[in-house]
């Protein structure tokens, strides 16, 4: 399928920069250009390929300032990386869904299954689980007893949604994810540590998507949440009973150990780890392997380091922290002239 300039610009409410009616029907990286194709530019160091790329559109930011002239046609947008991921989304949209359930698959008598699913082979739905319309469900994933899965999701190929976990609409959870694995409880005694049974449950609301390999363990009572708009990348693990407020994103290996409640709006770079039973308020920021002892209630800040601090003092630490070998042969010369000092005046008394 193809799409001139002019019928993207009109979709992502651009203005067009020369031939508007270049055609495209794929994408491209903007070094990677070919004619055919659509780009886009907003990282500033990318500027140079602008001039030479073979792609026929690239879209870019409107206040773009051209040095000379480009050989493909702009499309200016107000911010050219939302404005691809509109049109990716528009492309993701356009691809024909499967449809149907596949022979190989095993449904149980009492699950429900809504129209316009798919189901493919060797998947398993257990009993009484509920599956809402046109959701695709891939090969060896499996659906325990009494679990729902709500309408348009994508579980892909070897993905565990435990026994009465609750997965709400247009959730996209990667291969191998686990929902509602044990949480992590044990009660250390004498003889070693019995385990504490978790008869709780996880429940992933609207619009989530889920990383590959990422955890979401099952509450010792009630519930763990995934408020709606979260964004898990892969690796992740979510331990029990926490609560991750909406529209949150975690990079890969972000750890939240049990009971923690995280804000809304939050967002925590790779390998950060967060302790159990913290509050973590709106919109706080972590920059990669912090790691996060405590509450954060008050919101609205940036933090990094271990234990995590506020990330300007960090900075400011951290160049301290790398002259600490000058600093020390400093404190120690001082030390030596000190202890000179006072032995030339304990001589004169």
């Amino acid at each position: 399928m193809e799409f001139t300039a002019k019928q993207i610009a009109e979709f992502i409410q651009g203005s067009v920069e020369g031939n508007e009616n270049a055609s495209v029907h794929t994408f491209a990286k903007i070094e990677e250009g070919v004619p055919g194709a659509i780009s886009f530019l907003s990282n500033p160091k990318y500027t140079h390929y602008l001039y030479d790329t073979q792609s026929s559109i690239v879209l870019v930011d409107r206040n773009l300032e051209l040095e000379k002239e480009t050989q493909a046609t702009l499309i200016r947008v107000d911010n050219a990386y939302e404005a691809v991921a509109k049109l990716l989304a528009l492309y993701e949209m356009s691809k024909p869904k499967k449809k149907g359930i596949d022979s190989l698959a095993y449904i149980a008598p009492t699950a429900q299954i809504d129209e316009d699913c798919y189901i493919a082979p060797f998947a398993y739905i257990g009993e009484n689980v509920h599956i809402g319309k046109g959701t695709q469900i891939y090969p060896h994933t499996t659906v325990y007893d009494n679990a729902s899965v709500g309408e348009d999701c994508v579980l892909y190929s070897n993905v565990s949604v435990y026994h009465d976990c609750k997965i709400g609409n247009r959730v996209i959870l990667h291969a191998g994810c686990v929902i509602g694995a044990d949480g992590f409880g044990f009660a250390p005694t004498e003889n070693g540590y019995d385990k504490i049974p978790q008869i709780g449950i996880v429940t992933i609301e609207d619009d989530v998507e889920i990383g590959a390999n990422t955890c979401v363990d099952r509450s010792t009572m009630g519930s763990t949440f995934v408020r709606r708009g979260v964004k898990l990348d892969n690796l992740v693990q979510i331990a029990h009973n926490v609560e991750v407020g909406e529209n949150t994103v975690m990079s890969a290996q972000v750890g939240v150990a049990g009971s923690t409640k995280i804000g809304k709006w939050c967002m925590f770079g790779g390998q950060v780890g967060i302790a159990g039973h913290a509050v973590i308020g709106d919109e706080v920021r972590s920059g990669a392997q912090a790691g996060i002892a405590g509450s954060i209630r008050k919101g609205h800040i940036t933090v990094q380091g271990s234990p995590a601090i506020e990330a300007k003092n960090f900075a400011r630490s951290s160049v301290v922290y790398k002259k600490l070998p000058e600093i020390y042969a400093d404190v120690n010369h001082l030390k030596k002239e000190i202890e000179d000092l006072k032995e030339i005046l304990n001589k004169k008394k």
